[in-house]
């Protein structure tokens, strides 16, 4: 079983930085990989980033592409999200996700937390 906590929201001015986490409670964490997903208000769901199960593997969205950096650790159970020069744009519930299958989308995750609000102003 996977439980997924996110945490690290928050609101920043547009060039801040923030770092969420993600917190697995279950004890199969290291046999997912890992991805983090967006929805912005009145928009669909967007792939941010992802890791490989070992994190040896990582993809980004365009969008996120030289700004995010998606990581992990097994021994904790958490993946994280570090977000640098952030943009208003990047405005939007942040949540985490697993899968048993690597995925650059928005579907097909079997588990997802409750998301965490990020909140750029410029």
């Amino acid at each position: 079983q996977v439980q997924l906590v996110e945490s690290g929201g928050g609101s920043v001015q547009a060039g801040g930085s923030l770092r969420l986490s993600c917190v697995d409670s279950g004890r199969t964490f290291s046999a997912y990989a890992m991805a983090w997903l967006r929805q912005a208000p009145g928009k669909d769901y967007e792939f941010v980033a992802t890791i490989s199960a070992i994190g040896g593997t990582t993809y980004y969205a365009d969008s996120v592409k030289g700004r995010f950096t998606i990581s992990r650790d097994n021994a904790k159970n958490t993946v994280y999200l570090q977000m640098i020069s952030l943009k208003p744009e990047d405005t939007a519930v942040y949540y985490c996700a697993a899968t048993a299958f690597l995925s650059v989308t928005t579907e097909g995750y079997d588990y997802w937390g409750q998301g965490t609000q990020v909140t750029v102003s410029s």
